[in-house]
């Protein structure tokens, strides 16, 4: 695992709460970290998406603990633990620290698709780089603006066509509001953030079940498949599916 750090700027990445009863199982601080991470990067480390964002906020959780310091005390050791990930510090402030987590070969492959490669050319990237390069521009461009560069959900795997719209770049109306503003068809973009919850509510399942951490990795860690085994998806997406019925039929939606 590899870390590199950026000067600090003032962003506001979106969100995504967390367990904190998960956290608290692990008496370890490190092991408390880890298992943060581990939630975080859930759609990552499942092979579904080739990055995420995670903000540690700097503040004392009700266990006591401060994943900000934490971070700062522990990020060397987790090399090990995620061999297969790296993080770049985008931002440290007083208040929180941003982290862009993404598999390399998995983002070095998202990010040679020409159609990807034609959206970040118009947004200003050189056609031809690394992706190392892609990256050093995209954290170049966290520096040096206020606002947050909206070609990053390119990065964070959001579905091409509606990071496209969102920035101006091809016209389609917008549909609705799921983890991101999704354009035009949205059935791929909803069908997409389905996935991603369900790693994520799986990885949540793996952690609260587990008798240790290393148990837990050790359930994850199948070489080359998502750390989901066939019968956890299943069910996960049956208790999705029920409790979408149940919504229906009481004439609502998520959306």
């Amino acid at each position: 695992m590899a870390f590199s750090y950026r000067t600090s700027v003032t962003v506001s990445p979106p969100t995504r709460p967390f367990s904190p009863q998960i956290l608290e199982r692990f008496s370890n601080p490190l092991d408390c970290l880890t298992s943060h991470l581990m939630l975080e990067c859930s759609e990552v480390l499942a092979g579904i998406k080739p990055a995420n964002l995670i903000s540690l906020v700097n503040r004392t959780r009700p266990c006591g603990r401060n994943l900000y310091v934490l971070w700062q005390r522990h990020h060397e050791a987790l090399a090990a633990r995620f061999a297969d990930l790296d993080f770049i510090v985008l931002q440290t402030r007083e208040r929180a620290l941003l982290l862009l987590c993404y598999s390399r070969e998995h983002l070095e492959h998202h990010l040679s698709h020409a159609g990807i490669r034609t959206l970040l050319h118009k947004a200003g990237y050189e056609a031809d780089a690394s992706c190392a390069s892609l990256l050093d521009e995209l954290c170049r461009r966290v520096v040096k603006n206020d606002s947050f560069p909206h070609e990053i959900g390119l990065f964070i795997g959001y579905p091409a066509k509606d990071v496209a719209a969102f920035m101006g770049m091809v016209n389609l109306p917008f549909a609705c509001q799921g983890p991101w503003k999704i354009y035009g068809d949205p059935t791929k973009s909803l069908s997409l953030a389905d996935e991603y919850r369900c790693s994520r509510a799986v990885m949540e399942n793996q952690l609260a079940g587990c008798d240790s951490l290393f148990d837990c990795f050790d359930n994850i860690c199948v070489t080359g498949k998502h750390f989901f085994c066939a019968a956890v998806d299943k069910e996960c997406h049956s208790q999705e599916s029920a409790a979408s019925h149940e919504t229906h039929s009481k004439g609502k939606t998520w959306l």
